[in-house]
Formats: C-alpha cells, sequence, structure tokens
C-alpha cells in the first residue's frame, strides 16, 4: 500500500472536540507539522473528518 503525508493546514482551535481529538489521534498538534501514515480506511476516515484543516499527499 502507498503512503500518505498530511500537513495540519489551519488550527483546531474553536473546531469540535472529535476534529481536534482526530488531529491528535493522526499525531498532529502544531500548524505545518507532518506525519506520514499508511494509507488504509481507517485513516482516510480521519482525514475525511478533519479535510477542512490538513492538505494530504501521496508518497511512496
Amino acid at each position: 500500500m502507498s503512503n500518505l503525508k498530511i500537513t495540519q493546514a489551519k488550527s483546531g482551535v474553536g473546531g469540535k472536540q472529535n476534529q481536534r481529538d482526530t488531529l491528535r489521534t493522526l499525531g498532529l498538534g502544531k500548524i505545518r507539522s507532518s506525519v506520514v501514515r499508511e494509507d488504509t480506511p481507517e485513516v482516510r476516515g480521519m482525514i475525511r473528518a478533519v479535510a477542512h484543516l490538513v492538505t494530504v499527499e501521496e508518497v511512496k
């Protein structure tokens, strides 16, 4: 499977608690921080929940 590079583009402050929790679960905490995660349905669901706060790139 491929990997996804997830970068936090906006702050979670002022958002819903579940969105802030999702950012933490993904491993993001600060704006412009990035993590690489395996492309799984679970990760895709988390990205969908915070799509307005993150940018996603596919990496090999």
